[in-house]
C-alpha cells in the first residue's frame, strides 16, 4: 500500500478485499467493504455541512465502530480530527472545544447532559450524537435540532437524512493536519500536539516493520483511540490490511483475554496498568490463545518483575517493551524480544527511520554511559503544538524532538531511560530518578504500588518520600521499610518518609501523575 493517507488505505483494502474483517467489537462487525461504504456516506454529509480542507472536527466517543468510521470520514473530507477524552470535565472540555476552534463534533448520547451545558455557548455546524435511538432530548432543546444528526454505533448514518452526492476527494497534501491529540506534556499544561498523514504514515510503517505486521494479523484493543498508542494499533492494522477487535471491558480482564482467544487475535497492547490488573486479578495459565503471537507495552516504564511476568504469562507470545511520545505520533524505540534478558531495563533501539541521540543542554552528544537528554528525528516527529509557538520552539530545535525525558546509551546502541528531566531528583549533589528508587521499594512483598517525589530539605536540597499502597491491607512500618531499602539503595536514595495511600493518581492511559501526587500531599 504506497499512499499516505489513512483513508486511502481502509479504500484500498475495501477495493481488493472488501469481505476482509476490519473492525469488530462484541456487538458489531465490519468489514473493509462495509467500513469504506458507511465512511463515504458520512463524508458525503460532512461536505454538505461545508466540512473540508482546514477544518476541525471534535471527536468525543468511546472505542466503537462509529469512532472509527467517523475519523475516516473526516480524513476523507480533508479535516482535522481533535480527539479527547469524554470523561475529562465540563471545563476542561468546554476550553479544549474553544482553543481547539472546532466547526463540529462527534459526541456520545449518554453524555448529553455534558455536552448540553459545554457545546451551548459554541457556534457548530452540526453536532453528531452517536446513540442507538433518537437523539437525547438534552442536546435537541440545548443545540436546536437543526444542528445535531444521528449516526448509530455501528457507523450507519440516519437514513432520515438522506444520501448527499459523493463529494469531489479534496487536494489533502501530506503535511496537512490529520490528528490534534491532546498530552498534559512534561509541564502538566494541557497541549495540542498536530500530527500530520506524513507522520501517521511514517511511524505506521516503522511499527509494520519490526512488529512484521500482515493482513493475517488481528489485534485486541483496549486503549483508547484518543490516545496515541491505541490509535497506532489502528493504524498499522490497516495499512497491511489486517483487523482490530475493539474491546472496552477492561473492568473485566479475564473477559477481555477470553476475547483475545475467541477471536483469534494475534496481538495485544497495553500500558502497565494493563499488566498488574491482569497480573492481579487472573490466572493466565487457564486461558489457551491459539494465534497471539506478539504483546507490546507502551505508556511508561514497567516494573522489571511485570515484565518478567508478563513474558512467561504470554508465552510463546514474544513481548515488545516499547517507547514513545504523542510528538512523535507514538513510537521511538523497541527492544527486540531476543535481546530483553540481556538488556533488562532498557527501551530498546531506535524503530526504522528513527535517529536518537544523548545529548548536553547545549545538544552535544554524549558517550556511552554518559546521562543527557533524550532526542529524536524522524518524519513521525510532530510539527508542533497548537496555537503554542513558544512551546513548540522548546520542544523542536534544530529538526530534532527534545523529548524532556534523561536517557543513557550503552556501548551497544541501546538505550536506558532514567526519567523525566523534571522530575529528576537533586539530592545532596546527586542526581537520582525517582524510578530507580519505586523499583527497589516495589521489590517488597507488602508493597502493590509505589511512587517516589522529591521534598525539599534545607541541608540536601531534596530528600525522597515514597508514597506506597499496600497489598492486601498489610501496612509495612517505617523502619522496616527503611531498612529493606538500606539493602538495594545508597543512604542518600532511601525514602526519609513513607506515606501510605489508598492509591495513586494516573492518567486514563496509566500514567502516573507524579507532579498531582506531590501537589496533593506535599504542597509543592
Amino acid at each position: 500500500m504506497s499512499s499516505t493517507f489513512l483513508h486511502e488505505w481502509v479504500l484500498f483494502h475495501a477495493e481488493h478485499t472488501p469481505e476482509a474483517p476490519a473492525i469488530a467489537s462484541p456487538a458489531v462487525r465490519l468489514s473493509y467493504g462495509v467500513l469504506a461504504e458507511r465512511a463515504r456516506a458520512l463524508a458525503g454529509h460532512l461536505a454538505k455541512d461545508g466540512i473540508g480542507l482546514g477544518d476541525r472536527v471534535l471527536v468525543a466517543l468511546p472505542n466503537s465502530p462509529a469512532t472509527v468510521v467517523a475519523g475516516l470520514a473526516i480524513h476523507m473530507r480533508g479535516a482535522t480530527s481533535v480527539e479527547v477524552n469524554r470523561d475529562w470535565s465540563p471545563v476542561v472540555l468546554a476550553d479544549t472545544v474553544g482553543k481547539s476552534h472546532v466547526c463540529a463534533a462527534f459526541v456520545w448520547g449518554r453524555d448529553a447532559p455534558t455536552w448540553g451545558r459545554v457545546l451551548a455557548n459554541h457556534e457548530m455546524d452540526r453536532v453528531w450524537v452517536v446513540h442507538r435511538g433518537a437523539i437525547p432530548a438534552e442536546l435537541t432543546e440545548t443545540l436546536g435540532a437543526s444542528r445535531t444528526a444521528l449516526l448509530f454505533e455501528d457507523g450507519r448514518v440516519d437514513p432520515d437524512l438522506g444520501h448527499p452526492p459523493e463529494p469531489a476527494a479534496p487536494d489533502i497534501r501530506p503535511n496537512s493536519p490529520a490528528l490534534i491529540l491532546y498530552t498534559s506534556g512534561s509541564t502538566g499544561t494541557s497541549h495540542g500536539v498536530v500530527q500530520t498523514f506524513r507522520n501517521i504514515e511514517a511511524n505506521s510503517r516503522s511499527i509494520v516493520e519490526y512488529l512484521e505486521l500482515t493482513a493475517d494479523d488481528r489485534a485486541m484493543l483496549t486503549l483508547p483511540l484518543y490516545y496515541c498508542y491505541g490509535r497506532s494499533v489502528l493504524q498499522t492494522h490497516f495499512l497491511v490490511g489486517g483487523s482490530v477487535f475493539l474491546d472496552n471491558r477492561m473492568a473485566f480482564p479475564r473477559v477481555v483475554l477470553e476475547a483475545i482467544a475467541a477471536e483469534q487475535c494475534t496481538g495485544f497492547a497495553g500500558v502497565p496498568l494493563t499488566f498488574e490488573i491482569i497480573r492481579r486479578q487472573v490466572d493466565v495459565s487457564s486461558i489457551t490463545f491459539p494465534r497471539l503471537h506478539y504483546v507490546t507495552q507502551a505508556g511508561g516504564a514497567m516494573a522489571p518483575d511485570t515484565i518478567a511476568w508478563a513474558r512467561a504469562a504470554f508465552h510463546p507470545a514474544q513481548l515488545f517493551v516499547m517507547y514513545g511520545q504523542t510528538e512523535a505520533t507514538a513510537r521511538l524505540s523497541y527492544l527486540p524480544p531476543d535481546r530483553a534478558v540481556d538488556k533488562t531495563g532498557s527501551i530498546g533501539v531506535p524503530i526504522p527511520g528513527v535517529e536518537l541521540r544523548v545529548v548536553d543542554e547545549e545538544g552535544r552528544e554524549l558517550p556511552p554511559g554518559d546521562m543527557g537528554e533524550l532526542i529524536a528525528r524522524g518524519d513521525n516527529v510532530t510539527l508542533g503544538y497548537l496555537d503554542e509557538p513558544e512551546e513548540t520552539a522548546r520542544i523542536l530545535r534544530d529538526g530534532w524532538l527534545w523529548t524532556g525525558d534523561l536517557a543513557s546509551r550503552d556501548a551497544d546502541g541501546y538505550f536506558y531511560v532514567k526519567g523525566r528531566a523534571r522530575e529528576i531528583l537533586k539530592i545532596g549533589g546527586h542526581r537520582v530518578s525517582p524510578t530507580e528508587i519505586e523499583e527497589a521499594v516495589a521489590r517488597h512483598p507488602d508493597v502493590e504500588d509505589v511512587a517516589v517525589v522529591g521534598m525539599k530539605d534545607d541541608l540536601m536540597g531534596q530528600v525522597p518520600v515514597a508514597f506506597i499502597v499496600a497489598r492486601s491491607g498489610t501496612i509495612p512500618g517505617q523502619e522496616e521499610l527503611r531498612r529493606f531499602c538500606r539493602q538495594n539503595l545508597p543512604p542518600y536514595q532511601v525514602p526519609s518518609t513513607f506515606v501510605v495511600v489508598d492509591a495513586l493518581p494516573r492518567n486514563e492511559a496509566g500514567k502516573l501523575l507524579r507532579a498531582e501526587l506531590a501537589t496533593r500531599h506535599l504542597h509543592v
